[in-house]
């Protein structure tokens, strides 16, 4: 929602991106009757999660949304982050990206004529004896003039698409019989926060309207629409509060942790953050107990099941572990991150019935998600315990393309390709690697 610069002006940090299947589904569920209001295909939006605490959600490449974990940390009802979806939602369904590539050259050319004319400038005081009224500092001031005003004709742009997309949104939550309260709720915390800002920056060198005004372009669109009032289920308000108690759980500092979820919270988001805390602070056995009366209050929550493999997994007990991962995996068989973890469990049993399952697991899950990278790593491992060692190389030469390491991924697919029989199905996906390398370095 608080996006950056556009690229041409902002550098951005390096974003540390996670998976995880709940939230992932989670997001998913929220977005999908936005999409098909905006009409847009579900399918076609790739999401993404940044384990970052800033309350921040943005879209790329057109069709490709990222989410921060704070965000939802940070939104005490499900209705706040569907708002946040929904304007992106408006950024796609906009053509936000394409048109702002087609801006960027206007204002790439306001800059070129401010700069020349800055620096006619500065050659006319540099040449002329009659230097009242130009001081040392004007001349650099007109150098910088051009790209200020650039910035500015870049971000009036942004502005407008920004309200334009807080628009739309309140059209698609109205659409799917949902509130656009959760909207202004999160407006009016980012105004509360700007009510000191506001008075200190130029409004006109931001990327986004303040708070304030977004709440007043959409507040009374918001007013009328018959469902403002509508509130969100309580099965939907108890799967985000999990999602909120995970993220917190994962993410937090200690103290943050225990402060927001003491052992006198009894609720089934503070018992999940308790659990969590246990296995992320080595405290197995713990944990154990904790996941086990999760289970126990909702035995068909897949998620449960997973935390409590992934427990033993990571607590070097990976046989005990498969058990709750195939739950998982059967209460949630089209989770490709959960086949992920059950294949990561049945490689580390070093046990040879469990290798071939490994390798089915693991390629079922990078069939229906080819981002993953971590499957790339394990199939790898399957294969060569099963010693198929070309499998094994072309599975680590994608684990590296993946990961972008283009040239190690080409040195590593050129000597798996050498091991299959050419125009063999696996020569051909190396080729592929090879290929897209020797097309880039040219």
């Amino acid at each position: 929602m608080a996006c950056a610069l556009a690229p041409a002006l902002a550098q951005q940090p390096k974003l540390n991106y996670i998976r995880d299947a709940e939230i992932e589904q989670l997001l998913k569920d929220y977005l999908s009757p936005v999409l098909r209001a905006a009409g847009q295909p579900p399918g076609a939006v790739k999401l993404m999660l940044v384990g970052d605490r800033s309350f921040n959600a943005f879209v790329s490449n057109g069709r490709r949304m990222t989410v921060f974990a704070g965000s939802i940390i940070d939104s005490a009802t499900p209705n706040q982050m569907i708002g946040v979806l929904a304007h992106e939602t408006g950024h796609i369904a906009g053509g936000h990206l394409a048109r702002l590539s087609q801006e960027l050259p206007r204002a790439q050319a306001i800059a070129a004529i401010g700069t020349l004319l800055g620096a006619g400038a500065l050659v006319g005081a540099a040449t002329s004896r009659n230097t009242i009224g130009i001081s040392g500092a004007a001349p650099m001031g007109l150098l910088t003039g051009g790209t200020e005003l650039a910035m500015r004709s870049l971000l009036s742009y942004q502005r407008t698409e920004e309200a334009a997309a807080d628009r739309a949104a309140v059209t698609y939550l109205t659409a799917t019989k949902q509130s656009a309260k959760g909207m202004l709720e999160a407006f009016k915390r980012l105004a509360d926060q700007q009510m000191f800002l506001a008075s200190r920056v130029d409004k006109y060198l931001m990327s986004h309207p303040l708070a304030a005004d977004r709440i007043a372009g959409i507040d009374a669109a918001a007013r009328e629409s018959p469902y403002f009032e509508a509130k969100d289920s309580p099965a939907l308000v108890q799967r985000h509060e999990l999602t909120r108690a995970k993220l917190l759980a994962f993410l937090g500092r200690r103290e943050e942790i225990t402060r927001r979820y003491p052992p006198s919270d009894t609720s089934l988001g503070g018992r999940y953050a308790r659990a969590i805390y246990a296995h992320r602070f080595s405290r197995g056995d713990e944990a154990q107990a904790l996941i086990d009366g999760l289970i126990k209050s909702q035995p068909g929550n897949a998620y449960f099941w997973e935390l409590k493999g992934q427990n033993l997994l990571e607590s070097g007990k990976a046989g005990a572990a498969v058990g709750p991962l195939r739950k998982a995996t059967a209460l949630a068989p089209r989770q490709p991150l959960l086949r992920v973890i059950l294949g990561h469990a049945l490689v580390s049993t070093g046990i040879p019935a469990n290798i071939n399952q490994a390798i089915t697991e693991l390629t079922v899950a990078i069939q229906r998600d080819p981002e993953v990278y971590e499957a790339y790593v394990y199939l790898a491992q399957a294969y060569e315990k099963a010693g198929r060692t070309a499998d094994a190389e072309l599975a680590v030469a994608e684990s590296y393309f993946m990961a972008g390491a283009y040239e190690e991924a080409r040195l590593i697919a050129k000597r798996a390709q050498a091991r299959f029989p050419a125009g063999s199905p696996g020569w051909r996906k190396a080729d592929d690697i090879v290929s897209f390398q020797s097309n880039n370095k040219g």
